[in-house]
């Protein structure tokens, strides 16, 4: 059985938060159960782009700094690493406050800036990760619990996705298309890799709406822990209130045979999921949500109830950072116009996630637009 420790914790005022980190551990045995004496620990936060803590982008600086401070009283070696996706390491840093973190605790910032090549758990032969990653004794995984236009919810496992080095990420989502399943298999191989010792879920300010990097902060008010990502995964969007046939890293390890995909294996200590409030958060707008359609129909309507993005020309600012970030190029800027080539269009949505000024937007079609009105008065969404 997955153990899954879950509290409430409404604050991020560290001496609280400590103590809240320190009662979240204690089922699984605390922190001492996963810190060594010497050990070279690695935190890996999200640390996503240039944006402040209240923007619920990244991991809570409050978090990371408690973290810390606990693995070095254990006698742990700390060190903070991770790869935006936009903006250099030390920008995203200090505007995170994930620097000021490091520097009250006496953790080591790492920028993964250098690779190792790994041969690849099975259908991708070989991955590049980084190299402060894969030689660091242990990784404790400090995801922030959001929605992604993608994959719908990024938490323990796609966190792990920013142990690939910058513009390499740009070519793993070219490799996978517009294939939401080879891509959250590409997600679940990179954490087979290297398993974190230890997921811990910043959970206290989540996102919803058009997350990663664009959606709506929401007061969820809880801290997660566990040692399987999956089984933390699973529960988190229990807690979000997503539907199963929209967790792409779920179905695909369960597709895989891996632990962690049935409420059934999980035993949750500490505050039960019937406890919380219902909670159904908002899910974004550039999914492609095909209602549970026939193959066929899917297949042959697919144009029809498929979203792509298109820039709001009173926000843009022509800085071509989506059109740089696009892993198919199917962005271009010409004339003073920002134009995207839907037929090259993979939707992975990084020019979205990406965007400083919010200025994507997304282009549906009429059908797409009706049948998402329908979903959503059936939902409750």
């Amino acid at each position: 059985m997955e153990i899954i420790s879950l509290i409430q914790a409404p604050s991020y005022e560290t001496s609280e938060l400590k103590r809240d980190v320190i009662r979240l551990l204690e089922p699984l045995g605390g922190i001492s159960a996963f810190v060594n004496r010497g050990e070279r620990i690695l935190l890996k936060p999200n640390m996503l782009a240039v944006k402040s803590p209240e923007q619920a982008v990244t991991t809570h600086p409050a978090l990371v700094q408690v973290v810390a401070d606990l693995v070095r009283e254990a006698g742990g070696i700390v060190l903070i690493g991770d790869s935006p996706g936009i903006g250099s390491f030390q920008r995203v840093a200090e505007k995170s406050g994930i620097a000021a973190a490091a520097r009250e605790s006496g953790a080591t910032l790492v920028e993964f800036n250098e690779v190792i090549s790994l041969k690849g758990m099975g259908t991708f032969r070989q991955i590049h990760l980084a190299k402060a990653y894969m030689e660091a004794d242990k990784v404790i995984n400090l995801p922030k619990l959001k929605t992604h236009e993608m994959m719908t919810m990024t938490c323990a496992v796609k966190n792990l996705f920013g142990a690939v080095v910058g513009t390499e990420k740009a070519g793993w989502h070219l490799k996978a298309g517009t294939s939401r399943e080879q891509f959250a298999r590409l997600l679940l191989e990179i954490f087979l890799l290297k398993k974190p010792a230890l997921n811990i879920v910043d959970g206290i300010l989540a996102m919803e709406g058009n997350g990663p990097g664009s959606g709506d902060p929401v007061n969820l008010g809880i801290l997660m822990a566990g040692v399987n990502p999956v089984a933390v995964d699973l529960v988190a969007g229990k807690l979000a209130g997503i539907p199963s046939d929209l967790l792409h890293i779920e179905r695909e390890a369960a597709a895989m045979g891996l632990p962690g995909t049935s409420l059934d294996e999980i035993v949750i200590l500490g505050t039960a999921l019937s406890e919380l409030p219902a909670i159904n958060f908002k899910l974004p707008s550039g999914l492609d949500v095909q209602f549970g359609l026939p193959g066929f129909l899917k297949k042959s309507l697919k144009k029809y109830l498929t979203s792509f993005p298109d820039a709001d020309k009173g926000k843009c600012a022509l800085c071509g950072i989506c059109r740089d970030a696009c892993p198919p190029a199917a962005i271009t800027i010409k004339n003073s116009v920002l134009s995207v080539d839907n037929a090259r269009c993979i939707r992975c949505w990084c020019c979205r996630e990406l965007c400083p000024y919010d200025a994507m937007e997304v282009k549906k079609s009429l059908l797409l637009k009706a049948l998402t009105a329908l979903n959503k008065q059936r939902s409750g969404h």
